[in-house]
């Protein structure tokens, strides 16, 4: 194989920018594929927030599952549950201080 230096270089400068594009073209596919995957996920877990969303709105007992509406007790800065925030003032907080307020008067 008789090829001048400069010829070589052609050749190899040709190559390189063909396998560069038939690259780009491989990561353009594999992109795309990765984009289906993401798409096809995404949908499928909105369909599973939906299916979760009825499920609440159809059975009261999730509403006792912590971590269902998280709402701060303000006088604690403890997280509870809405059923449950009614409850926990009354006994967390109204009775200990009464029976404090009667001690400290007497």
């Amino acid at each position: 194989l008789n090829l001048r230096p400069r010829q070589v270089e052609v050749w190899f400068q040709n190559r390189r920018a063909r396998t560069k594009l038939k690259q780009t073209e491989v990561d353009c596919e594999y992109l795309k594929r990765c984009c289906e995957t993401l798409t096809e996920e995404n949908r499928r877990l909105q369909k599973e927030l939906q299916e979760l969303r009825a499920l609440k709105t159809s059975q009261p007992f999730y509403m006792q599952l912590p971590a269902t509406t998280l709402t701060m007790c303000p006088s604690c800065e403890r997280v509870a549950t809405t059923p449950f925030l009614f409850w926990h003032h009354q006994h967390h907080h109204h009775n200990p201080s009464t029976t404090h307020h009667h001690h400290h008067h007497h």
